[in-house]
């Protein structure tokens, strides 16, 4: 109902729907690569999406090419289709592949779909491998997984290593605070929020991009004023579109 009120707000504007309409997109985009960037990069999506093709016709070809099985699995679990991951990568497994990497990413795509049992009995081979790979994403992983399951105490375990391997990580503070609010521990949540924050804001630029998503829900009301404020600017920019359409 919002969106539509919004639309209609930008057509009277306009006074084109289909203008509106553009502009209601691209407002949409633009608060979200402001805030939570939980749309896909459009140049991104491209190129993963072709080579996501270019593997999968590879793999039609010599469906025994296991480099080109597990780079397909982790660009659909980057994807976010954790189970075409899971079907992508199975014939790796059952051939007995067993090393970090493999078994990182087949227990992380159980984890995302809700096989969690499995998924733990994954990544503790993957713990076993390398404890502290890609400085700690294991137990991030597992950190995440545990609080999607409710076991709060083993998630703050696994998210409390996780911080202490990555320090300037926000998202691993951001989870490690659920973990602390669901726990009752309502002082050691704030902290770890507070902490997030000032690591957010210490970080380089580059670096911000990555870790905004987090640091921002860790304070939500600043990307509510961002997009607050691209909405605005592009109600009063819609308003001057019709000047600037040929008549």
């Amino acid at each position: 109902m919002a969106r539509w009120i919004l639309w209609y707000l930008l057509a009277s504007l306009t006074g084109s729907p289909i203008v509106s309409l553009i502009a209601l997109v691209a407002i949409w985009w633009v608060s979200d690569r402001l805030t939570f960037r939980l749309l896909p990069e459009p140049m991104r999506f491209v190129a993963r999406w072709r080579r996501r093709g270019q593997l999968r016709r590879t793999l039609s070809g010599n469906p025994h090419d296991r480099r080109a099985r597990f780079e397909l699995a982790q660009l659909l679990l980057d994807g976010r289709r954790p189970q075409q991951a899971l079907e992508a990568l199975r014939p790796n497994i059952e051939a007995g592949d067993d090393d970090v990497h493999t078994a990182f990413l087949w227990g992380a795509a159980l984890a995302r779909t809700g096989n969690y049992d499995q998924a733990e009995r994954a990544l503790d081979v993957a713990r076993g491998a390398e404890l502290t790979f890609r400085s700690g994403d294991i137990d991030l992983e597992l950190g995440r997984m545990r609080l999607s399951r409710g076991e709060l105490t083993r998630a703050r375990e696994a998210l409390e290593r996780f911080v202490s391997l990555r320090p300037g990580t926000v998202e691993g503070r951001f989870h490690l605070a659920r973990a602390l609010a669901g726990l009752g521990d309502t002082a050691g949540a704030r902290r770890t929020r507070e902490e997030a924050w000032r690591e957010y804001v210490s970080l380089p630029r580059f670096h911000r991009k990555q870790e905004r998503p987090f640091a921002w829900r860790v304070k939500p009301w600043r990307p509510a004023l961002v997009a607050a404020a691209v909405l605005g600017a592009g109600i009063v920019s819609c308003g001057w579109l019709p000047s600037l359409l040929p008549t």
